[in-house]
């Protein structure tokens, strides 16, 4: 008897990119779309903060975040240049093929927060993975309680999605407070650290009822959390995404173990409380 031929997970699937983006310094969005399109039902559903695969052929593959959301029309990864991979991405140009598997991970469970407050908190790059959460929650602003996003950077030059943000902002239904450590003399915004935002004259976080996302470098990661408990959150209102080098995406190769979690199949979100029982106390 015949058996079913199934298909290679292993195997990345043709894309081309479409348009290249500088974002700041080192930060790209490439834009692409699948050379077969029968591959787009896959990627039509992907979650809030799942990753894919992406290929640069003749150089690697690595993970990435899919930073749109699921209602936005085009695709793209946003990559900082850092290793062999990204350095190599960012020499692509339009009509340039690369690969990508996916989406995997588990994302963020956006239905199971309907009718809660969602306040959103990043910290340079850290806004891609939750760039997704933030569109997706504005498409569907009924769903959801008041939504507040407080993101910071070094420099006004570091912050990322700038004209994507002025857009959200003239969105009536989300509070948006941008900050930076260090201010230029164009700079007529805020100063300071990002978590020195929820003590802002006129800024009021919500408490009960609320889940609040925590995307950045670990420094801001271990004081926007301390500030999140001080204020009344609980650990498993905390939610976050933990980065590891996850080589195969399935579970399989074992470089992103974590404890008893792979971060590729078991996340890369969890809650801080999740995070604090594997022993990643950041």
């Amino acid at each position: 008897m015949d058996q079913p031929i199934t298909e290679n997970v292993y195997l990345p699937r043709l894309a081309v990119v479409e348009r290249v983006e500088d974002e700041i310094a080192d930060v790209r969005s490439f834009y692409w779309r699948f050379l077969d399109r029968k591959h787009d039902a896959a990627f039509g559903g992907f979650h809030p903060g799942q990753f894919a695969q992406v290929s640069v052929f003749g150089t690697g593959e690595f993970p990435a975040s899919l930073p749109p959301s699921p209602t936005e029309s085009e695709r793209f990864f946003t990559i900082r240049k850092v290793g062999s991979c990204t350095n190599a991405l960012h020499r692509l140009e339009p009509g340039d093929t690369l690969g990508v598997r996916g989406p995997y991970g588990n994302g963020f469970p956006m239905d199971e927060y309907t009718g809660k407050n969602l306040v959103f908190v990043a910290g340079g790059i850290g806004v891609i993975p939750l760039r997704s959460c933030i569109v997706y929650a504005m498409h569907r602003r009924e769903q959801y309680g008041r939504i507040q996003v407080f993101y910071g950077a070094r420099t006004p030059g570091e912050l990322m999605y700038r004209q994507a943000m002025e857009e959200w902002s003239r969105d009536g239904g989300v509070e948006f407070h941008l900050t930076v450590d260090r201010a230029t003399e164009d700079w007529k915004g805020y100063v300071g650290v990002v978590g020195s935002l929820f003590k802002k004259p006129g800024v009021e976080v919500p408490v009960e009822n609320t889940i609040a996302f925590v995307c950045g470098p670990p420094v801001m990661f271990r004081f926007v959390i301390r500030d999140l408990l001080g204020m009344g959150l609980t650990e498993d209102r905390i939610v976050s995404t933990l980065e590891r080098y996850m080589k195969c995406g399935v579970g399989k190769c074992g470089h992103c173990c974590i404890g008893v979690a792979y971060v590729c199949v078991d996340g890369p979100v969890f809650t801080y409380e999740q995070i604090r029982k594997l022993g990643e106390d950041i």
